[in-house]
């Protein structure tokens, strides 16, 4: 992208001055804020951990201890691929970022999501890519449209799941209906004009440049493996009590797709809980796997996601701050907002 970043701005010289002599008392104040969001959807996350713990105890004892661990180490996998696609969005806005400075943004905000009402997870983004030096409008964007490209691609992935999906709710045919809908708005056209529609709105300059088919074709890409990663962390699971081969898997992914999809939509819970597990529980019924064992894997499925959500944000904590004491190149700047 040749054209200038409307987000990198001129700093003068006195803006090279120790930060803790410059920084207004507005400033100090939002640290404090920041350091409290991050510290109450800490809380949040352990909570359910420690709620859920007996329950997912249980289960996992049922489990062989090799299974735990592969499918605990896939969902961690799945996070990782999921950020890179959202980094991918981030980098196209505007001055590439890094992985672990996108990563500390990303996964560290996403834990906003285990806060009643999932809009905190965004607002947490936008202040921890503000901390580092991208503009709130950039990382809201980002955001939105990795989300809206994960529904797109976990709607057509639902199709794997789609004859237990019609047996245990003959009304869910709304959901084909929004797959030729959802492809239209991938276009590269749509999604730049949509893109555009959001920034304006913002009160930001529109896109100066298009999005690439390669850019979108890379997003959706690497969702539809974070789906394929999460049903193969679920098979992992339900395949100790004789889910049925291949046809399981698939069935699987079908299912987190689903679920995964359900839960984000139901933003008034905190990570969309309860109706994951209701999604969870209907699919996996419809192969060998009974009412009360299809429970217990979706249980232990929520708080596998807790656990791998709190390793991934810690990691990426932990690798910004120990990157942030080296000196940085091509910081970026923002216009203050």
């Amino acid at each position: 992208m040749t054209a200038v970043d409307p987000e990198v701005a001129v700093v003068p010289a006195a803006s090279e001055q120790p930060e803790q002599q410059r920084k207004p008392l507005k400033a100090k104040l939002l640290d404090v804020v920041r350091w409290v969001a991050v510290a109450v959807v800490v809380f949040f996350a352990a909570r359910q951990l420690i709620t859920n713990w007996a329950e997912f105890w249980a289960t996992i004892q049922g489990i062989p201890w090799q299974s735990s661990v592969l499918s605990l180490l896939v969902l961690i996998l799945s996070i990782g691929v999921g950020v890179y696609a959202w980094q991918v969005i981030v980098n196209d806005l505007g001055t590439p970022v890094g992985y672990p400075r996108g990563a500390q943004i990303n996964l560290v905000g996403s834990l906003g999501k285990y806060v009643p009402g999932s809009v905190w997870a965004y607002l947490l983004q936008m202040e921890l890519g503000k901390k580092a030096g991208l503009a709130r409008a950039r990382i809201f964007t980002s955001s939105l449209i990795h989300f809206g490209v994960g529904v797109v691609a976990a709607l057509i992935l639902s199709l794997f799941a789609m004859p237990a999906v019609f047996a245990n709710s003959p009304r869910a045919w709304w959901l084909l209906v929004l797959i030729p809908l959802g492809l239209a708005a991938l276009h590269p056209r749509v999604l730049t004009w949509g893109t555009s529609l959001v920034l304006r709105i913002l009160r930001r300059p529109a896109l100066d440049h298009r999005f690439s088919y390669r850019t979108v074709g890379t997003v959706f890409g690497a969702l539809a493996v974070v789906y394929a990663l999460q049903g193969l962390h679920l098979w992992l699971l339900a395949n100790s009590v004789g889910a049925p081969g291949i046809g399981g898997y698939v069935l699987c992914v079908g299912a987190m797709a689903i679920a995964m999809t359900s839960g984000n939509f139901a933003f008034i819970m905190p990570s969309g809980a309860g109706v994951r597990e209701v999604v969870m529980v209907a699919v996996l019924t419809a192969t060998a796997i009974s009412g009360p064992q299809a429970l217990a894997f979706a249980l232990a499925s929520r708080v596998m996601f807790t656990v791998a959500d709190l390793v991934t944000a810690g990691t990426a904590a932990l690798t910004a701050r120990l990157g942030a004491a080296q000196p940085r190149a091509g910081t970026e700047g923002e216009v203050s907002r």
